[in-house]
């Protein structure tokens, strides 16, 4: 038996009070309907409610047009995220469609992608350990771009550099303008300094400053000498992770995150060493609060992780970066598009000097090629601004600096003699002419006659 719409709506009405123990007279009065009629419907049999056609696939997806190419990149990088193909999509495709659509598509195709690449058989993928670490047994290191928050005092860009204990999440930072060797490992040391000791080990991504080379999944990764002697020094073992794998650092990861919210967010800076001063000063806040995951206090976990820390060695290792450069016939020489000066009397044009970078400072060195040694040429603090002049007025002795040139209003050089004075007249026209010093040179004065003797004419007066 098959009833119309509104009937089957009164229906399912029905039966719903007709199942709760109501008789058929109390659902006709409530209903307004005739008794029989509701015994009609209620008895009827085989009477099956009609079910809506389903709406899936029945509106057109906007991203359909588009997933061929959604597919595309996908293949191309399997764990290219939602957002940034929406992204591009927008950019490239002028898609307008949102951003939720594009991340269920997303979803549906990346399990179906993946098979085709073969790269299901990985049942843990996605999933990582979560592991703990003892007091003093790590820290973890990472960097920051703080990109041109100088900008306005001619700083082009700042980092910050980040060490985390993780055992207490106990915080350090500091800001610099060079992610060189020479500054990186020199933060190493502030950071030592700031906690009262190194820990057992030190975690990296694979950066460039630790890392030598790159290598394949499941190789031994080749550490730098400068590296490998100043984890030696300070008694650390150093600790590099796979590639793609922040979750291995990822509590100094945060911590970067954390700095850039609470310390710099909304402050005006005008140079590095107040940054540097703003973060110490939220440093006795931060130690302060009870952190969410471990649930103590910053501060009295951390220093159980201070405790349990290598002790610093009495001299601090200087890790020094090297670099090969030439002096000019200015005596200056260039180094990370700054100037500095070196003695004249102790360099010839062109030759090659070694700029030596450490902590801070530049030490230029002249190399004795016959010998094998070197002597110090000049130190300076590194210039913080891109296109400084360092420069030691004393390096430029002996160098001619133009005190001999003179200029003069005379009228004649010294060499020729000076006319004696030519008395004139104000305002007359000798006082233009006297002006040049070929204007007064005296010349002898004949009578015309002379002139016309000389020329073969008749003298007047003369037959």
């Amino acid at each position: 038996m098959i009833l119309d719409p509104e009937e089957w709506m009164d229906l399912r009405r029905f039966r719903v009070l007709h199942e709760a123990g109501v008789s058929i007279n109390a659902i006709a009065r409530e209903t307004g309907h005739d008794w029989r009629t509701v015994k009609k419907y209620l008895s009827a049999e085989g009477a099956v409610v009609p079910k809506a056609p389903p709406r899936k696939g029945t509106q057109p997806r906007k991203i359909a047009k588009l997933a061929p190419v959604v597919d595309a990149w996908l293949r191309g990088d399997i764990e290219l995220k939602a957002a940034v193909i929406h992204e591009r999509l927008v950019d490239q495709y002028g898609f307008d469609g949102h951003y939720q659509r594009v991340k269920m598509y997303v979803a549906e195709v990346r399990p179906r992608i993946r098979a085709e690449l073969g790269l299901d058989d990985d049942k843990l993928f996605g999933l990582h350990r979560r592991f703990e670490v003892v007091p003093g047994g790590q820290a973890q290191v990472d960097w920051g771009d703080e990109g041109g928050i100088l900008a306005h005092v001619g700083i082009a860009k700042v980092y910050s550099f980040h060490m985390v204990l993780p055992y207490a999440r106990d915080p350090f930072c500091c800001f610099t303008i060079s992610q060189d060797l020479a500054t990186f490992f020199d933060c190493h040391r502030r950071a030592f300094e700031h906690f009262g000791g190194a820990s057992a080990t030190v975690v990296y991504d694979r950066t460039k400053t630790v890392v030598k080379r790159h290598v394949g999944p499941g190789k031994a990764v080749p550490l730098r000498p400068e590296a490998v002697a100043f984890a030696s020094s300070y008694g650390f073992d150093i600790d590099v992770l796979a590639a793609y794998r922040p979750q291995g650092k990822g509590r100094v990861e945060r911590q970067v995150d954390i700095v850039r919210d609470h310390v710099l967010a909304g402050r005006p800076f005008g140079s590095v060493t107040q940054m540097d001063t703003a973060f110490q000063g939220w440093v006795p806040i931060r130690r302060r609060q009870v952190h969410r995951t471990h649930g103590e206090v910053i501060g009295e976990r951390a220093a159980k992780d201070r405790a349990a820390l290598i002790p610093l060695p009495e001299h601090p290792y200087r890790v020094v970066e090297r670099h090969l450069r030439r002096a000019g016939k200015d005596c200056l020489v260039s180094f990370e598009g700054s100037l500095y000066s070196v003695p004249a009397r102790h360099i010839r044009p062109g030759q090659q000097v070694e700029v030596r970078v450490a902590q801070g400072e530049i030490a230029i060195h002249h190399l004795d090629e016959a010998t094998g040694g070197d002597s110090l040429l000049a130190r300076y603090q590194r210039a913080d601004v891109r296109g400084s002049w360092v420069v030691d007025e004393a390096h430029w002795d002996g160098l001619a600096d133009g005190h001999t040139r003179s200029v003069t209003t005379a009228d004649e050089p010294d060499h020729l003699g000076r006319p004696d004075a030519v008395e004139v007249q104000p305002g007359s026209l000798d006082v233009l002419l006297a002006r040049t010093a070929v204007a007064r040179i005296p010349v002898s004065r004949r009578p015309l006659a002379d002139y016309d003797l000389a020329a073969g004419l008749p003298m007047p007066g003369v037959n």
